[in-house]
């Protein structure tokens, strides 16, 4: 039996280590208790958010729990192998023997490499935070107006040994003034920091509370799946993500797509023309006879378990990305520009024409990922309005084998680690330079 079949034996054991009933376990990942005994008994196959929400309720590592703790361990050095550079690179070939000789050296270099992937993403989150972030851009100003503002009363009230009383108590006051304001402006910035530590639960914008409350859903809405589906209104009621009457706005407009999307490939149809045909967009357009820009949208609205995991990604005609749901291992900023050799924006350049490509995301282990790319022009104030386009991306595992040529790519420049990239519009901080 495969590894990663045996995760039922392996959460029954741990929950059993720990003294945890079967019943508390499956309250705490939302299922019931007869579907986590399947599961216990492999009966069922288990992953993505269940196999999360079990894992967190154990203490335990998701991948742990999947393939066990010794694959994770030879994976996650092998990993970390990959992403190493130099004339002597590591023996992968040995890597059982130095598990079976030296555990713990090989538990810190596999904790060592985890803990450097999460500084990476925290890099990630801060630079953008720090680029774009409105707020934080606000409150650098004024401390720095306010540090200005001191240093010349300072310098005045130094230099000048002659000053009037009148001027010498003025400038006194302004040093006391600019004093507060700067002690002020300091503890606000740190108070809005500490306020989000988890930077990427900081949302900043309504398109950003709409992806979250998708998220929570993990993108599908079984309830306008139905043929007599409740008004649009009663599924956004009182739901905490909404903190803005923009972000009700923008979810109303994509659950009125969802609904139609929804008609036009009813998810029964839609299911059985997945299973057999894969998740090619042309092909589903042809079986179902629509465009295209509603199948991508199905595919990235199916259940759970439907299709391989895959992300989407839509833009407009100024390259601002309006839609994101990610994909592991392929980064979509949350601000500013996106790399310009994404098949997003290739589309861009040739509208209505379906673009296919393979790409390999930079990082320190590249992955590659199958995108099918569309840009789709819209008229809706009509024939003498502006045209509206429309690009999307959808993101999939790559084809087995990759015969076609593979085109790298990157985030975004500002954290992008490819070098001699012909399209870079900035250096990366990621890049020494001259190397």
């Amino acid at each position: 039996m495969a590894r990663s079949a045996l995760a039922g034996t392996r959460i029954r054991e741990r929950r059993l280590a720990i003294g945890m009933k079967q019943a508390e376990l499956a309250r705490a990942a939302g299922i019931s208790g007869a579907y986590l005994n399947l599961i216990e008994h492999n009966r069922r196959r288990v992953g993505g958010q269940i196999l999360d929400r079990i894992a967190k309720a154990l203490g335990v590592d998701a991948d742990s729990l999947a393939e066990g703790a010794e694959h994770v361990l030879f994976e996650r050095l092998r990993q970390a192998a990959a992403g190493m550079d130099g004339e002597r690179p590591p023996e992968v070939a040995r890597i059982e023997e130095f598990v079976s000789r030296f555990p713990g050296w090989a538990g810190l270099i596999a904790a060592q490499h985890t803990r450097l992937e999460e500084l990476e993403r925290a890099v990630v989150a801060l630079n953008e935070r720090m680029a774009h972030d409105p707020h934080l851009s606000a409150a650098l100003h004024e401390i720095v107006s306010a540090v200005t503002s001191l240093r010349s009363t300072a310098s005045i009230l130094a230099e000048d040994e002659e000053i009037a009383p009148e001027w010498q108590a003025r400038f006194h006051r302004n040093v006391h003034a600019d004093s507060i304001r700067l002690s002020e402006a300091a503890l606000a910035l740190v108070a809005y920091l500490d306020s989000t530590q988890e930077a990427e639960t900081g949302l900043a914008s309504p398109q950003e509370e709409v992806e979250a409350w998708l998220a929570s859903m993990n993108w599908h809405l079984p309830a306008l799946e139905r043929p007599n589906p409740p008004p649009a209104e009663s599924l956004i009621s009182g739901v905490p993500e909404f903190a803005s009457g923009a972000a009700r706005k923008l979810a109303l407009n994509h659950l009125e797509r969802y609904r139609a999307d929804a008609m036009a490939l009813p998810l029964g149809r839609f299911l059985s023309a997945v299973e057999s045909h894969g998740p090619d967009p042309l092909t589903l357009a042809r079986h179902f006879g629509t465009g295209l820009a509603p199948v991508f949208r199905r595919l990235a609205s199916l259940p759970e378990g439907a299709t391989p995991p895959l992300g989407l990604v839509v833009c407009d005609g100024s390259g601002t990305l309006i839609f994101r749901r990610p994909v592991p291992g392929f980064s979509l900023p949350r601000h500013g520009s996106a790399c310009p050799l994404w098949p997003l924006f290739e589309a861009m350049q040739r509208p209505v024409t379906p673009i296919r490509r393979v790409v390999e995301m930079a990082g320190r282990i590249p992955q590659r990922f199958l995108c099918y790319a569309y840009c789709e022009p819209h008229y809706p104030a009509g024939f003498d309005g502006p045209q509206v386009i429309r690009s999307m991306m959808l993101i999939l595992p790559p084809p087995d084998p990759v015969v076609e040529r593979v085109v790298p790519v990157g985030p975004s420049c500002r954290i992008c680690p490819l070098r001699d990239c012909a399209a870079r519009r900035e250096p990366s901080i990621l890049v020494a330079e001259g190397r």
